[in-house]
């Protein structure tokens, strides 16, 4: 028996979810502890940013500004404007007051914002000036920063809290701003060439100038087409200078550069211009990290730059500079829940080389250190629930195999090139075994390769490289893991190698030696979701399967605010992934909410759940794809506008043919304010399609692409569509289409 339901939606007309706010950049990305300073945020589609949002307590914002540069219609908008303006002037100079002064001045300063437009790229070139207080008891360390705006809630970016006395440079925005206001920016292009396009005309800074500071110190900067910024500083011989860099580190991707990140490199001279000291990465982190001792008294000077001597305005950097404490590396790399463990510490400038100290609750924990009043960096510690040994030398092959019992976790270190850790366990005819190493996931140098084999040295199993797609800002997965079912009674080896053949302090690792143990991870997509009361809006959730877990798994929010409403709700067994909807009733207070989504399912007679971890979907140098975890997952309400109401009547799941066809009767008006109402299915898989008819709407299924067992969700769009020959306005400026909502999602399968 077919069951029946109805969704009754009251639609914002005007939703413009086509225009999502996003932020490319904040700069500076941080500040000192007990100051107020200006950041300046840009991006893209940021008009009516009234609101910034920051994680954790003492750091306080407010808008002071909005640039967004004028476009060609604009321009000659303004354009004509002033001309009838000073045609007025001219006409009846007697009745010429203050304020057509005062408006003749606003004119010519808009118009001189049309040539800010060359210097940056179409997704940078609006602007958003900040006032930020950061409280002297703000816990130093990273934050997360959005702005919102008319059109709902940025992505997040980093700013981080400070301890050091901070130096910034001029933002590429105040040099065009500068250079437009001057007219170095108002010259026409020769004739016969192109127009300049925006981003094709980028600001440079001057050459050779240099920041003289004084250590300890944070410098902030936007590296610019050519630019090498210096700084000059006194330094003592015998120093342990540190400079820690974080550009990679700010802004994790970008997708329209290759390399897909901000390439920083630093270098270091002395008073006669003899470099001292370069890097321009730390192990396998893109942001390098410099350690020096300083030879001699005198006067020195650090260069930062782009490797490849790229630049635009979101080549943001910060750099720590100073006798800093630094913890390069800890070990083991973690312990077990409710037990002491004792951590070698290695590094600079450090005040211990040893913590001892008791983890409770299983999970990732910042290691760090004070000195002084400076804190270090902060490294990952791994605790778990299984018991835990440590790895014994000499363990090099299957002679001398360290004896283990599963389930076990063994902290262990490739302690020198070439070194093989060898690791012997007694096992059962038809048991499954899994081997995991986490290493890279927990900043070490170590690139594994795991080999199982019998007690004859016959391989089972091998594995270099193991993806984790719930490592979002990891892109070599160097960590390996096997799986594999015995064959017989009697012993077998594990032998565990750097697949690079080196070794040392750096390359700890943790082995996970134990049964199938079945389970899931989700991530859930965009982090933050914006809508409009009295709307649906489609939301995607990434399931990460372990152990062999392909079960169904059901989505709902936990603690959610009233009038929010999932459909679709339900990952189909076996699938990494599926699109849901949200609908927001007309009524939901209009404020961002945080959003709990929580996925259940059955795994081995019980019941598991777990949340899903907000995440933004980032692209790297074009191609690749990154599920990049964010600390809050928020949906953003906005105020409704005119209304109309759309009826859905449907099936809970809606059966489709195999090269046949379904129908869904709905209720939706013929057109609206803006024009006819039209229909389009959002992303569907391939081989389906729709029609729209007085009766509902007709779901297609072609035979030759669509095969029985297809399942998921459908998601229609609403548009208003009006012709483009009755748009007022530019050509290019014209939308036929406006996004109105989406229906609730469809479950579907296609059938014989």
């Amino acid at each position: 028996m077919k069951t029946i339901f109805f969704f009754w939606l009251t639609v914002t007309v005007a939703l413009a979810q086509e225009e999502v706010p996003h932020i490319g950049y904040v700069f500076p990305a941080g500040g000192q502890q007990g100051t107020t300073f200006r950041v300046l945020v840009g991006g893209q589609h940021l008009t009516g940013a009234n609101v910034v949002r920051i994680t954790g307590a003492g750091v306080q914002a407010k808008v002071l500004d909005y640039l967004r540069p004028l476009n060609q219609g604009a321009f000659k908008t303004v354009q004509k404007q002033m001309q009838d303006l000073l045609a007025e002037k001219k006409e009846n100079p007697a009745a010429w007051t203050a304020a057509d002064e005062k408006r003749l001045t606003d004119l010519r300063a808009k118009m001189t914002t049309f040539y800010i437009r060359q210097s940056s790229a179409p997704a940078l070139v609006e602007t958003v000036t900040l006032e930020m207080t950061v409280a002297r008891d703000a816990a130093p360390g990273k934050r997360e920063l959005r702005l919102q705006t008319a059109q709902g809630l940025t992505n997040p970016l980093v700013f981080e809290v400070g301890q050091l006395r901070e130096y910034t440079e001029n933002s590429g925005r105040s040099i065009a701003v500068a250079e437009s206001q001057s007219g170095v920016r108002r010259r026409r292009p020769p004739e016969g060439t192109a127009k300049p396009m925006p981003g094709t005309m980028p600001v440079t800074n001057a050459l050779n100038v240099e920041t003289t500071i004084t250590l300890p110190a944070t410098l902030n900067g936007q590296i610019l087409p050519g630019d090498v910024d210096r700084y000059r500083f006194q330094a003592r011989q015998g120093q342990q200078l540190v400079v820690e860099v974080s550009a990679r580190s700010l802004i994790p991707y970008l997708s329209d550069a290759v390399p897909g990140w901000f390439q920083a490199a630093v270098t270091l001279l002395d008073g006669d211009g003899k470099q001292v000291a370069y890097e321009d990465d730390f192990r396998f982190h893109p942001d390098p990290l410099l350690h020096c001792e300083i030879p001699k008294d005198g006067e020195y000077t650090l260069e930062v730059r782009d490797a490849l001597y790229r630049g635009r305005e979101d080549f943001v950097y910060r750099v720590a500079i100073g006798e800093l404490p630094y913890v390069t590396g800890i070990f083991p790399l973690g312990g077990q829940s409710a037990t002491k463990t004792t951590l070698e510490l290695t590094g600079w400038n450090l005040p211990v080389t040893n913590l001892t100290g008791i983890a409770q609750a299983p999970g990732l924990r910042p290691i760090f250190v004070r000195k002084g009043a400076f804190l270090s960096n902060r490294v990952p510690f791994a605790v778990d629930t299984l018991p835990e040994c440590l790895e014994t030398e000499p363990n090099d092959d299957s002679a001398g195999a360290q004896r283990v019992t599963l389930p076990l976790i063994v902290n262990g270190r490739i302690d020198r090139s070439g070194d093989v850790d060898v690791f012997c366990f007694a096992g059962r005819a038809g048991q499954q075994v899994v081997a995991e190493v986490k290493a890279r996931r927990l900043d070490s140098s170590l690139d594994s390769a795991l080999k199982l084999t019998d007690a004859t040295g016959q391989q089972i199993a091998f594995n270099d490289d193991y993806e984790d797609k719930g490592s979002g800002l990891t892109t070599h997965h160097a960590d390996s893991r096997l799986s594999a079912t015995l064959a017989a009674d009697g012993l077998y080896y594990l032998y565990l190698v750097d697949e690079q053949q080196q070794g040392g302090v750096a390359y700890g690792y943790r082995l996970h030696l134990t049964t199938p143990q079945p389970d899931f991870e989700l991530r859930v997509v965009p982090s933050a979701i914006n809508a409009r009361a009295g709307t649906t809006v489609p939301v995607t959730v990434h399931v990460l399967r372990r152990d062999g877990f392909a079960g169904e798994i059901a989505l709902a929010l936990k603690d959610a605010p009233k009038g929010l409403e999932l459909a679709g709700a339900r990952i189909p067994a076996g699938h990494d992934m599926v699109r849901f909807t949200l609908t927001v009733s007309p009524n939901t207070p209009t404020k961002p909410v945080p959003l709990n989504l929580m996925g259940r399912a059955i795994i081995q007679q019980r019941e598991v759940t777990h949340l899903a971890v907000p995440s933004d979907d980032l692209m790297q140098a074009f191609i690749y794809r990154h599920l990049v975890p964010a600390e809050e997952s928020l949906v953003c309400v906005l105020g409704p506008a005119e209304r109309f109401t759309v009826g859905v009547l449907g099936a809970q799941s809606l059966k489709i043919p195999a090269g046949g066809h379904a129908r869904l009767p709905v209720n939706i008006p013929v057109s609206t304010f803006w024009g006819e109402v039209q229909l389009a299915l959002d992303n569907p898989p391939p081989g389906l399609s729709i029609t729209n008819n007085p009766q509902g709407i007709v779901f297609l299924s072609d035979a030759k692409t669509t095969k029985p067992g297809l399942k998921g969700n459908l998601i229609v769009n609403v548009y208003a569509y009006r012709d483009p020959e009755t748009m007022k306005g530019r050509g290019q400026r014209k939308k036929p289409r406006h996004l109105l909502t989406a229906l609730p999602a469809i479950p579907f399968e296609v059938v014989q």
